[in-house]
């Protein structure tokens, strides 16, 4: 599979580009097995969300392992998708409980649009096998994406144990108390089924951002509306 990297913006500028990607890139192609998702999908969270729009940030794992599921934004599936993911069915439920309701389908488009940038720490997966690429060297991108949007204010939402573990390479202030000049840190348990009920359900993190936007001056995120 070859990886396309075009049509990146500023986003083309981050040292991953030329100092890791080649060697990833020579691993994936060598790599025998189905890759998801498909290599103009690969870097599609940053080519829908221009590093200069970005106003929230939620991390992902890497790319859902079911063919026909992922097209390269974390948590999102393609439309046409059912049942959806336990993952991200339990974020519908926690929308459902904070907002009152959610998106008709998975297909989280229409939130990069909006600011959103949904990155996964890792951005291909052979078919079947989740954390399949986890060791090649994927997470310096990640790295080096929440280092630069930490240069203003952000919302980051970090679900589980491994987004929390990126925390320090968000750079700027962690102070959410301050709308004017720090983040907004949402951290809790992931969505999945194993631990959403340890934190996750009844953290309301959708609300949460909208009303820190709102503090700052700043439209809303439309979550349910596509």
């Amino acid at each position: 599979m070859s990886l396309s990297n075009a049509n990146l913006g500023d986003w083309a500028r981050l040292p991953f580009f030329s100092d890791d990607l080649p060697a990833i890139a020579v691993a994936v192609e060598k790599d025998e097995r189905d890759i998801l998702p498909s290599g103009s999908d690969v870097f599609a969270a940053l080519k829908r969300t221009p590093r200069a729009n970005v106003r929230v940030v939620i991390l992902g794992q890497d790319p859902y392992p079911t063919p026909g599921h992922a097209h390269g934004l974390s948590f999102s599936v393609e439309p046409h998708v059912k049942p959806l993911p336990r993952s991200l069915n339990n974020i519908f439920k926690e929308m459902i409980d904070d907002l009152g309701s959610a998106p008709l389908t998975g297909d989280l488009r229409f939130w990069a649009d909006q600011g959103v940038l949904l990155l996964n720490t890792v951005l291909t997966v052979p078919s079947g096998e989740a954390n399949g690429h986890k060791n090649l060297g994927w997470q310096k991108l990640s790295h080096q994406v929440l280092s630069a949007v930490s240069d203003k204010p952000c919302a980051f939402v970090l679900w589980g144990k491994q987004a929390q573990s990126l925390a320090p390479y968000i750079s700027s202030p962690k102070d959410g108390t301050n709308p004017e000049n720090g983040h907004l840190m949402i951290e809790t348990a992931h969505p999945s089924p194993l631990s959403a009920r340890r934190g996750f359900f009844g953290s309301k993190p959708f609300s949460r951002i909208n009303t820190w936007l709102a503090e700052r001056g700043e439209p809303p995120i439309n979550w349910t509306d596509a």
